[in-house]
């Protein structure tokens, strides 16, 4: 791990300017960075809370919307979480109170996902229910800390490298990875872009279009970036893992990730840059790398 960090400091300056290039950019790793067991753990911690969101938006009739369309009822939301029996009346209408969640009665996946931002009182009583057992656990159980420190240890190692790139004018592009790693990735990723993308996009984020979810990650992601003030840099990929991914949905019993076609994944690719070009038109700091070989693509967003 140690050998690798340095590879990637070793690299910056090949794509500085006087280097290799006069606007260059880097692609890291994440998984190089720390124990992919860690991001393992805290991609299941995200996936779950996330799948949670959707469950109480399904018992509110709001299945099947976009992430970015789905708003629970705050409401409704505390008469479910009564009763499950999570904590008292009390204590439950203190998380969800105008403070934090705004005023306008409702509660998106962004506001949803601030819940778990740090350990705080709330965090220590979220649970998820088990969909085998249909019982509640506590969602942060499993994390020791030793996970704790691999967390910080990994954002370090970021920051470092992050640090080096300002210095010699170069862009971190985050490579997108399986699935099961990448809930922790992009959140990670995040953590740096709040960070470094304040004047322009420094960090670059990877999407994988050939997901299902791709729009939704690419809608929250940018409404986060507007909602913070910080510069949206994103690069957009197909994606590089299906016949792994589609392999290890049917072995272990899950919804396949993967956009069923081809042309869906056409579809998906140009759904995702349309709105991440509409952002670049109204916001000149906004970045995009548009990663692909496909000759439709380049033909479209040449046409944009």
């Amino acid at each position: 791990m140690q050998d690798t960090r340095l590879c990637f400091l070793r690299a910056l300056p090949a794509a500085s300017p006087g280097g290799a290039s006069d606007d260059g950019f880097s692609a890291i790793k994440l998984t190089a960075l720390g124990r992919p067991q860690f991001l393992l753990q805290f991609s299941d911690v995200l996936t779950k809370w996330r799948r949670f969101f959707h469950q109480m938006a399904a018992e509110q009739g709001k299945a099947g919307l976009d992430a970015m369309d789905t708003k629970l009822e705050v409401a409704a939301l505390q008469e479910s979480v009564a009763r499950m029996g999570i904590a008292s009346r009390k204590e439950i209408e203190d998380w969800f109170r105008a403070e934090t969640l705004g005023v306008s009665g409702t509660l998106d996946l962004l506001d949803w996902n601030s819940l778990v931002d740090s350990r705080t009182e709330l965090s220590k009583h979220l649970v998820v229910p088990n969909m085998q057992t249909g019982q509640l656990e506590p969602l942060l159980s499993g994390f020791t800390e030793e996970e704790e420190q691999q967390m910080r240890r990994m954002l370090q190692r970021m920051d470092v490298l992050a640090k080096k790139a300002t210095k010699a004018g170069v862009r971190l592009m985050v490579d997108a990875e399986q699935t099961y790693f990448q809930p922790a990735i992009s959140r990670l990723t995040l953590e740096m872009q709040r960070k470094f993308n304040v004047e322009k996009p420094l960090i670059f984020n990877t999407y994988q279009c050939y997901l299902r979810d791709a729009y939704d990650n690419v809608t929250l992601d940018l409404e986060l970036a507007r909602r913070e003030g910080w510069c949206f840099g994103a690069k957009l990929v197909r994606g590089a893992y299906m016949a792994q991914e589609r392999a290890r949905a049917a072995e272990i019993g899950y919804e396949d990730p993967i956009n069923p076609t081809y042309e869906a994944t056409n579809a998906m690719y140009h759904r995702c840059l349309n709105y991440v070009l509409e952002e670049l038109k109204n916001n000149g700091k906004a970045e995009v790398m548009v990663a692909s070989h496909n000759e439709d693509t380049v033909r479209f967003t040449l046409r944009r």
